[in-house]
């Protein structure tokens, strides 16, 4: 079943990752607020917090020597945080300069309290990700060595409710961390019980949560987006919408043993290069247009462009950045201790 749960869980994580960027994508060019973006929201807002579910799924401990442990998450995720960081700065500076100069005025004005009041950087904001992730990690390991607190973890979303009805004060966009700390717990359980379960009976209990998800959202529905901490709608209906689908919807294609989907695995298989890629690419062409004096609102050929320009120059990508482990996080050894 090893296999097969990576096929799975890299097709949902390349599921993710398109849904990422096309969410940029329209945003960049203004069509956020389209009736069709909205509806794919209303049933995808999910997708993006199977990144922490599966952490958890395939996370094997939590336990050893802090130091050691936070030494390793600190290399697979803040290195790769910084020098990507650092040089989608650079892109950003470079092509704000270049499109300030066709204008004769600063057509932004980027303020360095951004540094350490969001989690992204100048021209990449998305980052974000990596550092809660750190924290995610860092959470866990100390509620599992103080007496092993995990069973606590369910109550932890309480704290990111509070914290965004108190406009989410927690610099670097950490406000997200104790949803995500009970995601990452939610995988690590839904993995146990998965293990002990047939597969017609895994099948029948993931097509009965996946079920209970789709009335429910139409019932009660809530959303959560994950790297602004912004909660929609009840926030308790909204952590068990969250739950139904991320379990429902892993253990049903864990159940029929979905196939390796070649382009959306490839994504899946690869996605920090396509998560620390896209934006930059994106923004590159924004202000290449912009430069030329040309607007991407409301302009559907280019949003179609940036469908097939944003993911083909990420693919391109991969083998570069994978071989790099300032970027890709893949020091030597750097997984020992999961």
């Amino acid at each position: 079943m090893s296999k097969a749960r990576n096929h799975i869980f890299d097709f949902l994580c390349g599921v993710a990752i398109l849904r990422m960027m096309l969410n940029h994508i329209t945003s960049f060019c203004g069509l956020s607020h389209s009736d069709w973006w909205q509806q794919t929201y209303y049933w995808t807002f999910f997708l993006l917090s199977f990144f922490f579910f599966k952490a958890g799924y395939f996370n094997k401990s939590l336990a050893g020597p802090t130091l050691p442990f936070l030494k390793t998450k600190a290399r697979a995720l803040l290195v790769p945080y910084a020098t990507s960081g650092l040089l989608s700065c650079v892109i950003y500076f470079l092509m704000l300069g270049m499109a300030s100069m066709r204008y004769h005025n600063l057509i932004e004005h980027p303020t360095w309290e951004h540094l350490w009041q969001a989690g992204g950087t100048f021209g990449n904001p998305p980052l974000w990700f990596l550092l809660s992730f750190f924290a995610t990690y860092v959470g866990m390991h100390l509620l599992q060595r103080w007496r092993d607190l995990t069973w606590l973890t369910p109550l932890l979303p309480t704290v990111s409710y509070w914290l965004y009805t108190h406009d989410n004060p927690l610099w670097l966009s950490l406000n997200n961390v104790f949803t995500c700390m009970f995601l990452f717990q939610l995988g690590r359980w839904w993995r146990q019980v998965a293990g002990r379960l047939s597969r017609l009976r895994l099948f029948s209990l993931s097509l009965l949560l996946v079920t209970l998800f789709v009335v429910l959202n139409v019932a009660v529905h809530g959303e959560y987006t994950v790297g602004t901490n912004i909660w929609q709608g009840n926030p308790g209906s909204t952590i068990v919408l969250l739950a139904l689908a991320l379990c429902g919807l892993s253990g049903l294609l864990l159940a029929v043993r979905l196939p390796r989907i070649p382009l959306v695995n490839y994504v899946g298989e690869h996605s920090m290069v396509y998560f620390i890629g896209h934006f930059p690419v994106i923004v590159v062409y924004r202000f290449v247009h912009i430069t030329f004096g040309h607007s991407l609102l409301g302009r559907w050929d280019d949003f179609i462009l940036l469908l097939l320009i944003v993911p083909i120059v990420c693919s391109w990508l991969v083998p570069y950045i994978e071989r790099t482990p300032w970027f890709s996080g893949r020091f030597p050894q750097a997984g020992r201790g999961e």
